[in-house]
């Protein structure tokens, strides 16, 4: 019976969650009824999901969503794989921060989708140019944070390590990165919403696939419901994605629990 409240606090505490959603469809289906909007602009719920329904099961949504998604953790990956090691070592080696933190302080204002026309001059238009702008949207997080996360770590724990007699690969793995990672998990989940931009950004810009081909494409056709039902899917996948990132920050991170936005 113990059990019971509690069951009852996070079931009450995910309602809570539900509710704003809600209230956002609500208001959504009563200015689409009302006539104050025009309904092909902002179209009834009831059709949204019959656009969804119908692409779904045509397929059509199914490819460009894969082509989106493979783009999307394609850059992600890369940058992740990159950047961490790039950030640890501006923490810990001066000459090498030194020499990289006037670019990332030029270049972190500078909205990264403004040099995409250089990429596509290099790359062409597609997949390789959207993954390099990708990977450069995702640097800025990872590296900051990463960096961040490095230079916080308690000098107390560095010096019990080492007079413990743990030698600098020791010290890395077993004491400097599960320290930091906390807050290198928190520039990894900022930049994984930001490739999910960019892929349909410059997928609108200029290509033949991908959700923001179709959303882009559903647009100009008039057919807004699918539009819609297109933007549906890329929040879909969006908010997926994060709580994949959240649950493997949880098996990962387990002695520190993660910020209330991430439960």
């Amino acid at each position: 019976m113990a059990e019971l409240p509690k069951t009852r606090g996070v079931a009450a505490e995910r309602l809570q969650r539900v509710i704003p959603v809600l209230v956002v469809l609500i208001a959504w289906e009563l200015l689409s009824r009302s006539g104050w909007v025009s309904a092909r602009l902002m179209p009834s719920l009831v059709l949204i999901a019959q656009a969804l329904w119908a692409d779904l099961l045509s397929g059509l949504l199914a490819f460009h969503a894969a082509a989106s998604l493979s783009r999307a953790l394609s850059g992600f990956a890369l940058a992740v794989l990159v950047r961490v090691p790039l950030g640890v070592l501006m923490a810990r080696v001066r000459w090498f921060d030194a020499m990289f933190e006037p670019i990332f302080s030029f270049g972190y204002p500078v909205p990264k989708i403004a040099l995409y026309p250089l990429f596509v001059f290099a790359l062409g238009f597609g997949s390789p140019s959207k993954v390099a702008l990708i990977f450069l949207e995702c640097l800025f997080p990872i590296v900051l944070n990463t960096c961040f996360g490095v230079r916080s770590v308690q000098k107390k724990y560095l010096w019990s390590a080492a007079n413990m007699g743990a030698g600098a690969w020791r010290t890395f793995f077993q004491v400097l990165l599960p320290a930091a990672a906390p807050v290198v998990f928190s520039g990894i989940r900022v930049a994984l919403p930001l490739a999910m931009v960019v892929v349909v950004i410059t997928e609108m810009i200029g290509d033949s696939r991908g959700l923001g081909y179709f959303i882009s494409y559903s647009s100009a056709s008039f057919k807004y419901p699918s539009a819609y039902a297109g933007v549906a899917v890329v929040a879909v996948m969006g908010f997926t994605l994060d709580r994949a990132l959240v649950a493997l920050r949880a098996k990962l991170i387990f002695w520190e629990r993660a910020p209330r936005l991430a439960q």
